[in-house]
């Protein structure tokens, strides 16, 4: 029994006594109402309760609320300076405006614990009626009830009818959307008429919300902070140069976490504001919170082309990037925020981007992917290849299976680009430096902080991988070369038609032309 494990470890006593020290420094909380204070927020809800007549679990019930809704109501309070009785009367959730998320003041309100209230249970009101020939006579708390049931009633089935409609005018978009589709046209329609979109900008809201959902998840948020080279890339260009940021007003467009808007406060700016459509944002203000620098970073629910800043920035930060640089299409919104909320003379991190093309010989890769469908347990499925090889893939690429020098395709300067620069035709050459088969190209960017200290990093095969990986564009069927032959080709890449968002590339090499897409 010597060998059994002590199951009391360190970490275990560290924990109880953070958590006993965190049980030690409770904040003091005021009332909404009065200017009583209380040892935590705990004490001041059952104060409002009793003494205002606040009563949170009913509220809950009566609007349906869940945790955003309980921040904005207390921000609500806060800038209106409302009372507890005008409060419980209301017969819709005035609080329900997205500007209501921003703190007002302290916000220990902030830390109570309300997806833990449950509904109270109320003993049923027994009313009576006296009839007599034929008039019915109520009291008046029963005449006032029915008038509040009726009431409510009639408002939940205009909130019913008001669903309806909308139901059905999302059923006649996506019909529309679909007839577009086979007809060849953009999804992006609204109503009887076809949006002639060519940027991010010119996308409705509705119609670009999976793109934000996509975010809403920690997962791809572990992903991007802990790819080393690309966090700490931007951590050396911030804080690196804190000479270019100190007193600057910053945005960070599409914050995620916040970890490049703390970054920016850390390296001295004035003011920060943190960006985000995806629901994301909720965990930044916690993040930021958590950190002590809600003083300094603003935190801001929206897609840049819906909002207004309350001021013009300085600096604008972002990581925009996508596979194969241009894909998901943020650049646009960068290219809008340029021109719209930059002043003269201001700083974009990054600057300067490249994409570059390079020869890929791993054959085994390309059995695996293209190969298989040949022979499938006996079976051919080879009509299945086209289809794959159609598909850009996205992977690691071993420096090892490189048998060319790489090419620029495109560089791409975000001080003067336009959201046309995303459609590019480019011719490329490729000298072979060992002999072997052409399975694929391999597309990857490089990125570049041209500030006093220079920070760049690279997301080729010969370098750290990322989180971006590389863009593999396979061949259908391998290409034998020598060392010393130099391939030449153009690539040429374009929005999709179906999807702004989305990348269609047409390489044109070894006398035949492929076409692949990114969507």
């Amino acid at each position: 029994m010597s060998d059994v494990p002590d199951l009391s470890s360190d970490d275990e006593h560290y924990q109880e006594d953070e958590w006993q020290e965190m049980e030690a420094t409770e904040t003091p909380v005021t009332c909404l109402f009065c200017s009583n204070i209380f040892p935590n927020v705990d004490e001041t809800v059952v104060h409002c309760e009793k003494v205002h007549g606040f009563d949170l679990s009913t509220l809950k019930i009566k609007f349906n609320m869940d945790c955003y809704s309980y921040i904005k109501l207390i921000n609500y309070i806060k800038t209106h300076k409302s009372n507890a009785e005008d409060i419980m009367r209301a017969d819709k959730s005035l609080w329900d405006d997205e500007k209501y998320l921003q703190p007002v003041g302290n916000d220990e309100w902030l830390m109570f614990d309300f997806d833990s209230i449950t509904e109270k249970s109320h003993s049923p009101k027994t009313y009576h009626a006296n009839v007599e020939n034929g008039v019915v006579t109520l009291s008046q708390a029963h005449f006032l009830e029915l008038q509040r049931t009726i009431q409510s009633l009639t408002e939940q089935f205009k909130e019913s009818q008001t669903h309806l409609q909308m139901a059905k005018e999302d059923m006649s978009t996506m019909q529309v959307s679909m007839q577009s589709i086979v007809d060849g046209g953009s999804v992006n329609n609204i109503g009887d008429s076809t949006l002639i979109v060519d940027c991010v900008s010119k996308v409705p809201l509705e119609c670009d919300e999976g793109y934000f959902n996509s975010y809403a998840h920690f997962g791809i948020h572990y992903d991007m902070l802990s790819d080393k080279v690309r966090t700490q890339s931007y951590k050396d260009a911030i804080l690196k140069n804190t000479n270019s940021i100190k007193d600057k007003v910053v945005l960070d467009l599409g914050c995620g976490t916040g970890i490049l808007s703390m970054f920016s406060a850390t390296a001295g700016a004035k003011k920060v504001y943190a960006l985000d459509q995806s629901d994301v944002i909720y965990h930044a203000m916690d993040i930021i919170r958590e950190n002590k620098l809600e003083n300094v970073i603003k935190t801001v629910k929206g897609r840049l082309e819906n909002t207004k800043l309350d001021s013009k920035v300085d600096i604008i930060v972002s990581e925009w990037m996508g596979y194969f640089l241009l894909f998901e299409g943020m650049l646009d919104s960068v290219i809008y925020a340029r021109d719209n909320c930059l002043n003269p003379g201001g700083i974009l991190l990054p600057n300067r981007c490249n994409i570059s093309l390079v020869a890929n010989g791993d054959t085994d890769m390309h059995k695996k992917l293209i190969e298989f469908w040949s022979d499938v347990y006996g079976y051919k499925m080879n009509c299945m290849k086209s289809e794959v090889v159609r598909e850009a893939s996205v992977d690691i690429v071993s420096s090892n299976h490189i048998i060319s020098e790489p090419c620029i395709v495109k560089d791409i300067d975000l001080y003067t680009c336009s959201t046309d620069i995303v459609n590019f035709t480019s011719e490329f050459k490729l000298p072979i430096i060992s002999d072997g088969f052409v399975t694929s190209l391999v597309g990857y960017f490089d990125t570049f902080f041209e500030l006093p200290q220079t920070v760049s990093f690279s997301t080729g095969p010969h370098e750290t991988p990322t989180h971006w990986k590389q863009t593999l564009f396979f061949f259908r069927d391998c290409k034998e070369v020598k060392k010393g032959d130099v391939i030449e080709g153009t690539i040429t890449c374009s929005r999709l038609k179906t999807d702004v968002r989305g990348l269609s590339v047409l390489i044109n090499i070894f006398g035949k032309s492929h076409k692949f897409i990114l969507s």
